[in-house]
């Protein structure tokens, strides 16, 4: 009998390994993306990602401390003394993706230059009981990665925090808006948390984390350093190095979010319209 004996497998061009093999026990870890091109079930933590679930439908007049649902549901319009704005639903979504729908927000009352306090964000918020699995809080927290399609009219840097509503904690990564009016995807993934407190069963309904979408920002919250590690709330340090401001024109569209433990980010799993307006 012949046998072939590696530590792990990889592409020719890959600088990661798709296979790793534990040389003790021979168990093996995969970074597996997709089952003969299909998805893997049940990874997708958040809801509502493909967009198609819109019961509260368009929203407009969306202005100073607003804190609105309105558009794709489970996405929240939050606007702090910046300008004003309509929240929808759009039959708009990358090409060859399998997604439709998408959210947009538009500024329909210019606010050019951001007040010190100015805030506009798009919020998704996960329950402390769906993030369990991230073992945040302990020495084994897992990272987690965040994959989603993305077209605005303004090019430039933008900002995605994600805030722990139970430790008071946050981090936050940038992406890139390279091209006006097209779709672009993009995939970050943040640091495990092994600080605050750990996530367990107890008031699981809770917020655990807010995923905050940053459009436009004032200066109190970026004349910090951004924080990209895990840290107690520090407002200077939560939207640092933000080059945009949708707020004095414009609009942003968001579809395909994805939310799952790890560092891979797999193909986008799909739900029914029924599981996700039962989820919604």
């Amino acid at each position: 009998m012949s046998e072939i004996k590696v530590n792990s497998i990889k592409g020719v061009n890959s600088t990661d390994a798709a296979i790793t093999i534990n040389n003790t026990d021979g168990t093996c870890t995969a970074n597996v993306t997709s089952l003969n091109g299909g998805q893997l079930g049940s990874r997708r933590i958040n809801i509502n990602g493909a967009m198609t679930v819109s019961q509260r439908g368009t929203i407009t007049g969306i202005t100073n401390n607003a804190s609105k649902y309105g558009g794709a549901d489970r996405l929240k319009n939050t606007v702090v003394n910046h300008g004003t704005y309509t929240a929808s639903q759009e039959a708009d979504a990358p090409s060859g993706t399998g997604l439709v729908y998408s959210h947009k927000i538009t500024t329909t009352s210019a606010a050019s230059s951001p007040a010190s306090n100015a805030r506009l964000y798009i919020q998704h918020k996960v329950e402390k009981q769906d993030l369990i699995r991230l073992k945040k809080g302990t020495s084994d927290a897992e990272q987690l990665t965040v994959q989603f399609y993305v077209k605005g009219d303004k090019t430039g840097t933008y900002i995605l925090e994600l805030f722990d509503n139970i430790s008071n904690r946050h981090v936050s990564a940038t992406y890139t808006i390279s091209s006006a009016n097209t779709w672009e995807k993009k995939t970050i993934t943040f640091p495990g948390d092994t600080g605050g407190s750990a996530y367990d069963s107890s008031n699981g309904n809770n917020t655990g984390i807010e995923f905050n979408f940053w459009l436009a920002a004032g200066s109190a919250f970026t004349s910090g350093s951004l924080a990209t590690t895990w840290t107690g709330n520090n407002d200077p340090k939560r939207v640092a190095g933000i080059t945009v401001n949708v707020g004095d024109s414009g609009y942003w569209q968001i579809t395909g979010l994805q939310i799952e433990v790890g560092s891979v980010a797999t193909d986008f799993e799909h739900r029914s319209f029924g599981q996700e307006l039962a989820l919604c």
